[in-house]
């Protein structure tokens, strides 16, 4: 098969799939000497129009992995791609605790639009409540074995080894997947964190930086301090204020984020699938 474009497709609302996704995207297209192309729907304004592809394309598809699984709040948008039978490399980025079910599901989900999986991929990124959980992950060590894994996915095509009849195999659960990671408190009590929202410190400077990341667009633009949809967690309207004026107060999820630097301190590394 000759594959003529190479997409890195993406939900990244930190950054971490983003860097991931287009090295393994770019690496291949310079390997298949094809073009190289970026689908970023982070933002509303990325999700207005369904993903669509074709024949002689590969798309490399990530997407961070919440409580375990694919984002839900992504998975209607997900539903509407037309894949039309071009190759696929599921990827997801998990915060140095597991990533459970969410490459299964993802997987299923290319194939269920229409997308031919012939590899895939998960990978450690820096936890998005966290600056210490996977600390400036994706690192260099990530870098190399995301590229060495782009290498394989070029020969596997060059050699005819792709599409092969099935979809990649990989580590999970299938459907029906595993319930969502379920945060706790000290007593072992489950704990609701869904409705939790970020609050404003007086330091803010009003820049609206915030509002411009916020991948649901719940965060005002005439009152920052306002979060007026739902919140996802996701971690860019904090890790991306210039002054540190957001910030989570919430008792059960400030306990969450503490148990989960305490207890996965070990290095998680790359999985992949070919």
């Amino acid at each position: 098969m000759t594959i003529t474009k190479v997409w890195a497709v993406y939900f990244s609302a930190t950054g971490t799939t983003k860097k991931i996704a287009e090295h393994i995207a770019k690496t291949a297209a310079e390997g298949l000497g094809a073009d190289f192309g970026v689908l970023d729907f982070t933002l509303p304004g990325g999700r207005e129009k369904p993903l669509r592809f074709g024949p002689g394309e590969l798309v490399v598809f990530g997407t961070p992995v919440y409580a375990g699984r694919v984002p839900n709040v992504l998975l209607k948008y997900l539903n509407t791609m037309e894949g039309g039978g071009a190759l696929a490399v599921p990827v997801v980025l998990y915060g140095n605790r597991d990533y459970d079910d969410a490459l299964v599901e993802l997987r299923d989900i290319l194939e269920k639009g229409g997308l031919h999986t012939i590899a895939a991929a998960a990978f450690v990124g820096e936890h998005s409540f966290s600056y210490t959980l996977a600390k400036g992950r994706p690192d260099d060590a990530d870098m190399e074995t995301a590229a060495a894994f782009a290498g394989q996915i070029v020969e596997k095509i060059k050699s005819g080894g792709a599409p092969g009849p099935a979809p990649v195999g990989v580590k999970g659960t299938p459907a029906p997947y595993r319930g969502y990671y379920q945060p706790r408190d000290s007593e072992g009590n489950p704990v609701d964190i869904r409705k939790v929202k970020p609050v404003t410190k007086p330091r803010c400077i009003n820049c609206l930086l915030c509002a411009q990341v916020c991948p649901m667009g719940s965060v005002s633009f005439e009152d920052v301090r306002e979060v007026v949809g739902i919140c996802i967690k996701c971690g860019a309207c904090i890790k991306k204020c210039p002054v540190g004026a957001k910030v989570f107060e919430d008792a059960a999820f400030l306990y969450h984020k503490r148990e989960l630097e305490e207890g996965l301190q070990r290095r998680a590394e790359p999985e992949l699938f070919k």
